[in-house]
Formats: C-alpha cells, structure tokens, sequence
C-alpha cells in the first residue's frame, strides 16, 4: 500500500488480522529477572503471570527509536510513500517518543499517532487506519480516521489487585494501599490516556457484572452507531468467554466482537485476573 501501517505489540492483534492489515508490529521489550525479551516473539503472557505469581522481578521497556527507524526504511524500500505509526499511549510508555524520534530521520513522510489506548483499543485504530490506506486514502486522511476512532473508544477493566499497576508507577501507592486496605474490587477506566479509578466495589461478581454495565451503555449511547467490541484477559479466559457470550445476547447488532489474552507488557502491569472491555464506535 502507498501508505504503510506499523504499529507496536500492545495492539494484541491475532495473526491473521496483522497479515489481512499488513501492519508491521514493532515490538516492546519485558524484563523478567533481569532478562529482556521481545513481546510476542520470545515471551508470552503465560510466563509473565506466572512470573508475577512467584514475584520475580517484571518490567517493561519501549522499542528503541533505531527499531523503528529500521522498520520505516525497511517500509520505504519497499515501496511505501508514506508511513503512519499508530502506538501506545504516550502517557503510559515513551514508545511514542521513540517513534517520533525516529519519523524525523524516515526516508518518507512518517506520521506518529498516539492512540492514548492499549490492547485492543489500540487494535481497532489499526484495523480502521489500515482499510482506510486499502482504499486508497491519502496519510492526512488515514491519520484523522484514526484519530477520530481513538476519541470515541472506550476501555474498562477490572484488575485482582492494584498492586502490579502501583509497582509499575500506573497508579499511586495511596490509591493501591486503600483498595487492598479495604478488600476493594477496583474498576479502572482509561481517561484521556492514563489509568484512573472509576468505580469502587466489594466482590468480583460485581465487578464483573458492572463491566457488562458499562460496555452495553456505551454501544447503545447515542450516536455511537456499529461498535466494535473486545474482551480482553490475563490468565482469565473463562471468564472472558462468559463476558463475552453475555454482551453478544445483548449487543446483537454490534460489529466485530474480540476475545484474546493480553500480552506480556500489559499483563506485567494488570497481573493474572484482569478483565477488560473494550468499545470502538466504528467511523459513520
């Protein structure tokens, strides 16, 4: 296509969607006990949960820009004319900055979007940019489509404990210290492209029940039109399953519906438990 796809490995995009897309995933990198690896090429969200469970030392770091500079040559060569770069939000990793660092050394005109989302929210902004690039739409067009998307998706979840985001620096120590103070179900809610409380509850029924709450409300609001949803889980598959079932008996008419386990960088953060949904109005 003129104009090439990249994205990095917090989109959590199935196989066969990264080859229907072309987009090309740059990885970021986990560190387990010192050791780094590539996300979704030497590790899995398998070996970081159980690493969390046996609290072995977890943490995450961004591509280096020359991994991208490297990938927008390689693109160049190949024919693109233009290359937009959709990633993680800024407020969560420097992964942006890398990307931006390396778009001012890109042989072809190189456009950085941050999606202020992850997962699957940062999926669906993949998918939107790469049908709008097949159709033949210019890099100024591509770019407003997924910037458009990434202002109407919606992100809730649900995590076991706060404790993985506390260590991590995704949340304050006072927040994690009170939810496990008082045996708080915390639901979370990606806000402007950090992590914030949303809502307070005392069992995990509950808490669940109220992420169905939240999704069904969000596909029906008004102007929302043909949604995309995706359930997305750490080492939590049954449940995102039954989620799941519940929200397509209540969504009939909602477009694709995503159920997949996060990958190593996220689930180092959220650990074993974590259930999200997520809502990505598609463009009218």
């Amino acid at each position: 296509m003129p104009v090439a796809i990249v994205t990095d490995s917090t989109a959590y995009l199935a196989p066969a969607t990264v080859r229907a897309t072309q987009a090309v995933v740059v990885p970021l990198q986990v560190v387990v006990a010192g050791r780094a690896y590539d996300e979704g090429v030497d590790i899995d969200s398998r070996a970081v949960a159980a690493a969390l469970r046996s609290r072995t030392p977890v943490t995450t770091s961004r591509p280096s820009p020359q991994a991208f500079l490297d990938t927008y040559v390689r693109l160049a060569d190949a024919g693109a004319e233009a290359i937009v770069s959709l990633h993680i939000s800024a407020r969560m990793s420097g992964t942006c900055e890398s990307a931006l660092l390396a778009a001012k050394e890109s042989p072809v005109p190189t456009r950085v979007v941050d999606s202020r989302s992850l997962g699957m929210g940062l999926g669906f902004l993949v998918t939107a940019a790469a049908a709008a690039a097949r159709r033949g739409a210019s890099v100024d067009d591509v770019v407003s489509e997924a910037q458009a998307r990434a202002l109407a998706t919606r992100v809730y979840f649900y995590v076991a404990t706060l404790e993985h985001l506390r260590r991590g620096g995704r949340i304050g120590a006072a927040t994690a210290l009170l939810g496990s103070a008082l045996a708080i179900k915390p639901l979370l809610v990606l806000e402007d492209g950090h992590i914030a409380p949303l809502e307070k509850v005392r069992t995990r029924a509950r808490a669940l029940a109220r992420l169905e709450e939240l999704a069904i409300a969000a596909a029906r609001a008004p102007g929302a039109g043909l949604v995309d949803l995706a359930v997305q889980h750490l080492d939590a598959a049954t449940a995102a399953q039954a989620l799941a079932g519940r929200l397509r008996t209540a969504l009939p008419g909602c477009g694709e519906l995503v159920v997949g386990e996060v990958g190593a960088v996220v689930g180092a953060h959220v650990g074993p438990g974590m259930l999200a949904v997520v809502i990505s109005p598609r463009a009218p």
